[in-house]
Protein backbone atom coordinates (compact mmCIF):
# COMPACT_ATOMS: atom_id res chain seq x y z
CA UNK A 1 0.00 0.00 0.00
CA UNK A 2 1.61 3.16 -0.94
CA UNK A 3 1.88 5.80 1.73
CA UNK A 4 -0.45 9.05 1.40
CA UNK A 5 1.15 12.20 0.74
CA UNK A 6 -2.14 14.36 1.84
CA UNK A 7 -1.72 12.68 5.41
CA UNK A 8 1.95 12.91 5.65
CA UNK A 9 2.07 9.08 5.72
CA UNK A 10 5.96 8.19 6.42
CA UNK A 11 5.99 4.65 8.11
CA UNK A 12 9.17 3.79 10.57
CA UNK A 13 10.55 0.32 9.39
CA UNK A 14 13.06 0.33 12.34
CA UNK A 15 12.11 -2.45 14.93
CA UNK A 16 14.77 -1.46 16.93
CA UNK A 17 14.29 2.05 17.05
CA UNK A 18 10.34 1.05 17.31
CA UNK A 19 11.51 -1.06 20.94
CA UNK A 20 13.33 1.55 22.21
CA UNK A 21 10.33 4.52 22.11
CA UNK A 22 8.30 1.31 23.75
CA UNK A 23 11.12 1.49 26.84
CA UNK A 24 11.26 5.03 26.98
CA UNK A 25 8.05 4.44 29.91
CA UNK A 26 7.17 1.82 31.90
CA UNK A 27 3.55 1.18 31.31
CA UNK A 28 1.51 -0.63 34.23
CA UNK A 29 -1.41 -2.76 34.14
CA UNK A 30 -3.62 -0.06 35.05
CA UNK A 31 -2.55 2.50 32.83
CA UNK A 32 -4.16 3.85 29.28
CA UNK A 33 -2.00 4.24 26.03
CA UNK A 34 -3.67 6.87 23.05
CA UNK A 35 -1.67 6.08 20.42
CA UNK A 36 -2.31 8.63 17.90
CA UNK A 37 -2.01 7.90 13.93
CA UNK A 38 -0.94 4.13 14.39
CA UNK A 39 -0.82 3.65 10.74
CA UNK A 40 0.54 -0.09 9.66
CA UNK A 41 0.36 -0.82 13.42
CA UNK A 42 4.50 -1.00 13.56
CA UNK A 43 4.04 0.70 16.87
CA UNK A 44 1.21 -0.65 18.09
CA UNK A 45 2.43 -4.50 17.63
CA UNK A 46 4.43 -3.57 20.33
CA UNK A 47 2.16 -1.42 22.31
CA UNK A 48 -0.47 -4.32 22.16
CA UNK A 49 1.54 -6.38 23.95
CA UNK A 50 1.91 -4.63 27.14
CA UNK A 51 0.03 -5.04 30.00
CA UNK A 52 -1.80 -1.23 29.79
CA UNK A 53 -5.16 -0.73 27.35
CA UNK A 54 -4.28 0.57 24.19
CA UNK A 55 -6.24 3.05 22.58
CA UNK A 56 -5.56 3.76 18.64
CA UNK A 57 -6.99 7.07 16.31
CA UNK A 58 -5.91 6.16 12.67
CA UNK A 59 -7.19 9.19 10.45
CA UNK A 60 -7.03 6.19 7.76
CA UNK A 61 -9.95 4.24 7.04
CA UNK A 62 -7.89 2.12 4.40
CA UNK A 63 -5.42 1.04 7.20
CA UNK A 64 -8.34 -1.46 8.66
CA UNK A 65 -6.17 -3.98 6.63
CA UNK A 66 -3.06 -4.04 9.29
CA UNK A 67 -4.95 -2.54 12.07
CA UNK A 68 -7.60 -5.22 12.32
CA UNK A 69 -5.78 -8.52 13.42
CA UNK A 70 -4.79 -5.84 16.81
CA UNK A 71 -8.33 -5.20 18.11
CA UNK A 72 -8.85 -7.08 21.57
CA UNK A 73 -11.03 -6.74 25.15
CA UNK A 74 -7.74 -4.27 25.91
CA UNK A 75 -6.94 -2.65 22.49
CA UNK A 76 -9.57 -0.59 20.39
CA UNK A 77 -8.92 0.99 16.75
CA UNK A 78 -11.08 4.23 16.48
CA UNK A 79 -10.94 5.91 13.01
CA UNK A 80 -11.13 9.61 13.35
CA UNK A 81 -9.61 12.46 12.96
CA UNK A 82 -7.57 13.04 16.64
CA UNK A 83 -8.14 17.13 16.14
CA UNK A 84 -11.80 16.55 15.90
CA UNK A 85 -11.68 13.87 18.55
CA UNK A 86 -13.44 14.03 21.70
CA UNK A 87 -10.88 12.46 23.77
CA UNK A 88 -12.42 13.47 27.40
CA UNK A 89 -15.64 11.89 26.73
CA UNK A 90 -13.77 8.78 24.98
CA UNK A 91 -11.07 7.99 27.98
CA UNK A 92 -14.26 8.28 30.25
CA UNK A 93 -15.08 4.59 29.49
CA UNK A 94 -11.71 3.46 31.07
CA UNK A 95 -10.91 2.60 34.16
CA UNK A 96 -7.12 3.87 34.39
CA UNK A 97 -4.10 5.03 36.99
CA UNK A 98 -2.07 6.86 34.30
CA UNK A 99 -3.00 7.95 31.12
CA UNK A 100 -0.07 7.98 27.81
CA UNK A 101 0.18 9.52 24.81
CA UNK A 102 2.16 8.22 21.75
CA UNK A 103 2.79 9.07 18.12
CA UNK A 104 4.71 9.31 14.99
CA UNK A 105 3.10 12.79 13.96
CA UNK A 106 2.85 14.11 10.42
CA UNK A 107 5.03 16.75 10.24
CA UNK A 108 2.77 19.16 9.20
CA UNK A 109 0.44 18.66 11.70
CA UNK A 110 2.93 18.24 14.52
CA UNK A 111 2.04 21.43 16.31
CA UNK A 112 -1.66 21.64 16.16
CA UNK A 113 -1.71 18.37 17.57
CA UNK A 114 0.27 19.06 20.41
CA UNK A 115 -1.42 22.00 21.30
CA UNK A 116 -4.73 20.44 21.12
CA UNK A 117 -3.63 17.93 23.81
CA UNK A 118 -1.88 20.48 26.49
CA UNK A 119 -5.00 22.50 26.07
CA UNK A 120 -7.20 19.07 26.41
CA UNK A 121 -7.83 19.43 30.19
CA UNK A 122 -6.53 15.62 30.73
CA UNK A 123 -3.61 14.62 32.64
CA UNK A 124 -1.43 12.87 30.37
CA UNK A 125 1.12 11.61 32.61
CA UNK A 126 3.43 11.57 29.65
CA UNK A 127 4.34 11.79 25.63
CA UNK A 128 6.29 10.15 23.61
CA UNK A 129 6.37 11.88 20.24
CA UNK A 130 8.25 11.07 16.64
CA UNK A 131 8.57 14.99 15.02
CA UNK A 132 11.12 16.36 12.81
CA UNK A 133 14.29 16.58 14.42
CA UNK A 134 14.38 20.55 13.78
CA UNK A 135 11.11 20.61 15.66
CA UNK A 136 12.28 18.51 18.60
CA UNK A 137 14.98 20.65 19.03
CA UNK A 138 12.39 23.66 19.19
CA UNK A 139 10.13 21.59 21.79
CA UNK A 140 12.89 21.14 23.96
CA UNK A 141 15.44 23.60 23.52
CA UNK A 142 16.60 25.59 27.33
CA UNK A 143 17.19 29.31 27.29
CA UNK A 144 19.55 30.64 25.00
CA UNK A 145 19.11 28.62 22.34
CA UNK A 146 18.26 29.95 18.59
CA UNK A 147 15.30 27.68 18.69
CA UNK A 148 13.64 28.40 22.03
CA UNK A 149 10.47 30.83 22.13
CA UNK A 150 7.07 30.32 22.70
CA UNK A 151 6.09 26.88 21.59
CA UNK A 152 8.70 25.66 23.95
CA UNK A 153 7.61 27.64 27.16
CA UNK A 154 3.95 26.41 26.46
CA UNK A 155 5.07 22.70 26.84
CA UNK A 156 7.53 23.17 29.22
CA UNK A 157 4.53 25.11 31.34
CA UNK A 158 3.36 21.67 31.82
CA UNK A 159 6.20 18.87 31.06
CA UNK A 160 9.57 18.38 31.22
CA UNK A 161 10.77 17.90 27.62
CA UNK A 162 13.46 15.63 26.62
CA UNK A 163 14.81 14.75 23.32
CA UNK A 164 15.46 10.86 23.32
CA UNK A 165 16.46 9.44 20.22
CA UNK A 166 17.49 10.60 16.70
CA UNK A 167 16.21 8.77 13.73
CA UNK A 168 18.03 9.33 10.39
CA UNK A 169 15.39 9.68 7.40
CA UNK A 170 16.51 6.58 6.39
CA UNK A 171 14.14 4.84 8.97
CA UNK A 172 11.47 5.41 7.34
CA UNK A 173 9.06 4.61 4.14
CA UNK A 174 8.91 6.44 2.20
CA UNK A 175 11.65 8.35 2.84
CA UNK A 176 11.42 11.81 3.96
CA UNK A 177 13.45 14.47 2.93
CA UNK A 178 14.54 15.31 6.89
CA UNK A 179 15.29 13.71 9.66
CA UNK A 180 12.85 12.92 12.75
CA UNK A 181 13.77 12.64 16.83
CA UNK A 182 11.65 11.23 19.16
CA UNK A 183 10.77 13.51 22.12
CA UNK A 184 9.73 12.31 25.93
CA UNK A 185 7.31 14.86 27.73
CA UNK A 186 7.21 14.26 31.23
CA UNK A 187 4.82 15.37 33.06
CA UNK A 188 5.69 17.95 35.88
CA UNK A 189 3.72 18.27 39.73
CA UNK A 190 4.59 22.15 39.76
CA UNK A 191 1.63 24.30 39.44
CA UNK A 192 1.34 28.34 39.24
CA UNK A 193 -1.35 29.78 40.57
CA UNK A 194 -2.10 32.17 37.39
CA UNK A 195 -4.82 32.71 34.47
CA UNK A 196 -2.98 30.55 31.70
CA UNK A 197 -4.69 31.74 29.14
CA UNK A 198 -4.01 35.67 29.56
CA UNK A 199 0.14 34.00 30.36
CA UNK A 200 0.47 32.54 26.87
CA UNK A 201 -1.25 35.71 25.62
CA UNK A 202 1.48 37.54 27.01
CA UNK A 203 4.07 35.15 26.19
CA UNK A 204 3.18 35.25 22.91
CA UNK A 205 3.53 38.95 22.85
CA UNK A 206 7.08 38.42 24.59
CA UNK A 207 7.71 37.03 21.33
CA UNK A 208 5.46 38.28 18.55
CA UNK A 209 8.80 39.73 16.87
CA UNK A 210 12.07 37.41 17.64
CA UNK A 211 14.86 39.72 16.98
CA UNK A 212 13.64 42.24 18.94
CA UNK A 213 14.41 42.75 22.58
CA UNK A 214 11.88 42.00 25.23
CA UNK A 215 11.01 45.57 26.44
CA UNK A 216 10.55 46.24 22.49
CA UNK A 217 8.22 43.54 22.30
CA UNK A 218 6.20 45.04 25.11
CA UNK A 219 5.52 48.15 25.00
CA UNK A 220 2.39 48.31 26.02
CA UNK A 221 2.86 46.81 29.73
CA UNK A 222 4.61 49.01 32.44
CA UNK A 223 8.05 47.74 31.33
CA UNK A 224 9.41 49.30 34.62
CA UNK A 225 7.59 46.97 36.78
CA UNK A 226 9.18 43.76 34.28
CA UNK A 227 12.78 45.67 34.71
CA UNK A 228 12.33 44.88 38.50
CA UNK A 229 12.30 41.51 37.66
CA UNK A 230 14.63 41.34 34.97
CA UNK A 231 16.94 43.06 37.75
CA UNK A 232 16.71 40.76 40.46
CA UNK A 233 17.51 37.99 38.15
CA UNK A 234 20.92 39.92 37.09
CA UNK A 235 19.18 39.93 33.17
CA UNK A 236 20.12 43.47 31.44
CA UNK A 237 17.41 45.52 30.31
CA UNK A 238 17.83 45.38 26.50
CA UNK A 239 17.48 40.78 27.02
CA UNK A 240 16.22 39.27 24.53
CA UNK A 241 12.84 37.10 25.06
CA UNK A 242 14.82 33.47 23.87
CA UNK A 243 17.43 34.52 26.72
CA UNK A 244 14.93 34.20 29.78
CA UNK A 245 13.83 31.47 31.56
CA UNK A 246 10.12 30.46 32.94
CA UNK A 247 10.18 31.54 35.74
CA UNK A 248 11.53 35.34 34.97
CA UNK A 249 7.99 35.48 32.62
CA UNK A 250 5.98 33.87 35.26
CA UNK A 251 7.29 36.23 37.88
CA UNK A 252 7.06 39.40 35.34
CA UNK A 253 3.59 38.18 34.28
CA UNK A 254 2.75 38.17 37.88
CA UNK A 255 4.12 40.99 39.11
CA UNK A 256 2.31 43.19 36.01
CA UNK A 257 -1.04 41.40 37.01
CA UNK A 258 -0.78 42.21 41.34
CA UNK A 259 -0.22 46.12 40.08
CA UNK A 260 -3.66 46.82 38.65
Amino acid sequence: MQAKKSLGQNFLINDAIIQQIVSLFTFQKDDLIIEIGPGRGALTSYLSKLPSNLLCIEIDMDMHKYLDKYESDKCHILYNDILQTDLKSLINNYHYHNLYVIGNLPYYITSPIITYLLNSNLSIEGMLFMVQNEVADRFCAKPGHKEYGYITLVIDYYYHAQKEIFVAKNNFNPIPKVDSAVIKLTKKSNKYNIDTNKYFAFLKECFQFKRKTLKNNLRKYDFSLIKEVLEEHHYREDVRPEEIPQEVFIESFTKLNSEK
